[in-house]
């Protein structure tokens, strides 16, 4: 039977709106749902980065989903998965040792999550000729961003509101987990009906014996650690993110700690608004261009723009430290500034990351990336509420400043090819 072609802006948009909702929720509503429960910045930190994990050793279980059943087939089943993870987050808030519960149920959500990744990804590279998957990788950026702004933003400002309504922060982070529940089931039914069955996606060979999947699973990671350069690569997608992987976990607290604690003193809703809104819409948009600049001069050329646009933006933090500012308006512009050039910079990183995984276990060596790269975020996010706490905001967001000296260094070393990630003109559009 012919592969049946679908317009990739029917599924490509939906797929990584699907892959961001869950990491949003596990990485960001966790650490706002805590932080408004009155936990430390040392303790939300440590925990909520250790969350990474799944991410972080994915790797170990990529070959599973190279060798058995296809992508597609992955994608619908983690979805549905996932669909139930968040509606046991909205049956566990309310109840008894409901820090633990939650804590364990995010657990599962991230290794649905983290597995989700792998499908995906693979999908993605198989479904898509390198040209359009340069093309899109703004696309896809964008619409994982547009999760981000739907959790970090809308369902910030709706737990807001809520709590404002019921006076019961339980209740009202309980009806959003419920909410985002019942959304998700709805993308994962949309899924199996819109994506579309490439012939490249094939069904694995799933070997019966284990010594023959055993030695399958080795060689793909043999084949990856053979690859040329691997410690310049593996510096590289530790380190690119090192200042941001501290940044992240501390942001948030920093909007919503009070003024005499050295933060920005904003409401639930108001950090929604303008962390979760402006500037993660600024970060999309970073994203989409970040994607075509790529697509018209390729990574080599774009490389050193891109990561100067990621890093010196960080000084808008220094400043919002410095100047303590009570319009929203301001905060919102500087975290926008912020947002804009972190989009721009990941596009780079995301396009370096298909660059290292191709070949013909681009699935698995895709997802033993992303592995480095959540491994890059989860050590430096562990320590940071602690350093925070021992320097306060503004002396922390200096050391981020001086944090992005490896990733400059890293940068110098890797190898692109000249045209990578270039739209050829002889290549079909």
């Amino acid at each position: 039977m012919s592969e049946k072609k679908v317009n990739p802006w029917r599924w490509i948009p939906s797929l990584y709106f699907g892959q961001g909702i869950p990491y949003v929720v596990v990485m960001t509503l966790s650490v706002i749902m805590y932080k408004n429960l009155g936990f430390s910045n040392t303790d939300i930190a440590l925990y909520t980065s250790w969350l990474y994990l799944p991410w972080v050793i994915k790797p170990l279980w990529s070959p599973l989903i190279e060798l058995f059943h296809t992508k597609r087939s992955w994608i619908i089943a983690l979805q549905f998965l996932i669909g139930v993870a968040l509606a046991m987050v909205a049956l566990t808030i309310p109840g008894p040792q409901a820090f633990q519960m939650t804590l364990a149920v995010f657990w599962l959500m991230a290794f649905a999550s983290a597995s989700h990744d792998i499908a995906a990804d693979g999908f993605y590279m198989l479904a898509l000729p390198q040209h359009s998957q340069a093309a899109f990788v703004g696309v896809r950026s964008t619409f994982y961003r547009l999760a981000n702004i739907g959790g970090q933003g809308g369902l910030v400002y709706l737990a807001g509101e809520l709590q404002e309504r019921t006076g019961s922060m339980t209740t009202a982070w309980s009806a959003v987990f419920a909410l985002l529940a019942g959304l998700f089931a709805l993308m994962a039914a949309y899924h199996f009906f819109v994506l579309p069955r490439p012939a490249a996606d094939a069904q694995g060979p799933g070997r019966a014996g284990s010594a023959g999947l055993l030695r399958d699973f080795l060689q793909v990671f043999a084949e990856f650690f053979r690859k040329p350069g691997i410690w310049v690569i593996l510096g590289f997608l530790l380190l690119y993110r090192f200042p941001e992987a501290q940044l992240l976990k501390l942001a948030t607290p920093f909007l919503l700690d009070s003024q005499a604690d050295g933060g920005l003193g904003l409401t639930t809703k108001q950090v929604g608004i303008a962390y979760g809104t402006v500037g993660l819409t600024a970060l999309t948009l970073g994203g989409l261009l970040g994607g075509w600049i790529i697509s018209r001069v390729g990574l080599k050329k774009a490389l050193w723009p891109l990561v100067l646009m990621m890093h010196v933006p960080n000084i808008a933090f220094v400043a919002l430290a410095l100047a303590h500012p009570g319009s929203l308006v301001l905060i919102s512009a500087a975290l926008a500034v912020e947002q804009f050039g972190y989009g721009l910079g990941f596009t780079a990183y995301l396009m370096y990351m298909i660059l290292v995984a191709d070949g013909p276990h681009k699935t698995a060596h895709y997802a033993i990336c992303t592995g480095f790269m959540a491994l890059g975020m989860m050590i430096p996010g562990m320590w940071s509420g602690w350093l925070q706490d021992q320097l306060g905001y503004l002396n922390f967001f200096i050391w981020v400043l001086v944090a992005t000296i490896p990733s400059f260094a890293m940068a110098a070393l890797i190898k692109i090819p000249a045209d990578f990630g270039k739209k050829q003109d002889e290549e079909p559009a």
